[in-house]
């Protein structure tokens, strides 16, 4: 089993090679050093330095949450820009610092940025989290006419505030904007949720039961990325009979 993973590994390596015109020394090296030759070509030619840096970053943000935020705040120091202000706040709304989030996403919103979409669209959902409903309708009033609002995070999270203010109608309207075969599943979910909710089960049952038959149809990669949400859907919709 040993000799077979190195011999496709090889394989794998001398295509790569031949098909993207790399120097045919590689393919000498792969041969003669076939794990060392191998490695060497896969980290060299295959994984690109920009996605080593991501792992390597992800990896640190893993183990200290604070480093992230600490090097942004340096950088923001050094340099007051609108992408380093937004950036650092991005990591606050990340890491649960709502209020520190907030203050940056407003301070950015400045003269040719002031109507700018995605921080807006940021301060609306650093607003929801944080519990601002009042807040969370002002940044809608002042993005709602911009095309990319309609399936964005930013209307779903004001979906939401719709019907903890008791506009239903509106809430459901918004929600239903989402309502897309092999797509938007998060939201769909909710949607479905919301109508158990309103005591329309029978609708509610409709939508858990396309979610479940559309994910018998659809790509290996897509399953995956939405199998936690596939299973509640059976799970919620079961509860419903």
């Amino acid at each position: 089993m040993y000799y077979y993973a190195i011999v496709a590994l090889q394989g794998f390596c001398i295509y790569h090679c031949y098909t993207n015109r790399n120097n045919y020394y590689w393919i000498f090296a792969i041969i003669f050093l076939p794990i060392i030759g191998s490695l060497l070509y896969l980290f060299m030619n295959v994984f690109r330095k920009r996605d080593i840096e991501k792992v390597q970053e992800s990896l640190v943000t893993a183990i200290n949450p604070s480093k992230k935020i600490k090097d942004l705040e340096k950088k923001l120091k050094f340099s007051e820009t609108f992408e380093n202000r937004v950036a650092l706040a991005d990591a606050y709304l990340d890491e649960g610092l709502f209020q520190e989030a907030i203050a940056q996403y407003e301070s950015s919103l400045k003269d040719v940025f002031s109507k700018d979409f995605y921080v807006l669209s940021k301060l609306l959902e650093a607003h929801y989290r944080a519990g601002n409903l009042e807040e969370v309708v002002q940044c809608a009033e002042k993005i709602s006419g911009d095309p990319k609002f309609r399936k964005s995070k930013a209307s779903f999270l004001y979906a939401l505030t719709m019907e903890k203010n008791g506009d239903l109608k509106l809430a459901e309207e918004t929600l239903r904007s989402f309502d897309t075969p092999y797509s938007n599943f998060p939201e769909r979910l909710e949607l479905a949720r919301f109508l158990v909710r309103q005591d329309k089960a029978e609708m509610a049952k409709e939508i858990y039961g396309e979610m479940v038959t559309e994910s018998e149809n659809m790509s290996k990669p897509n399953f995956r990325q939405n199998r936690s949400l596939i299973k509640m859907a059976q799970e919620e919709l079961q509860a419903l009979h």
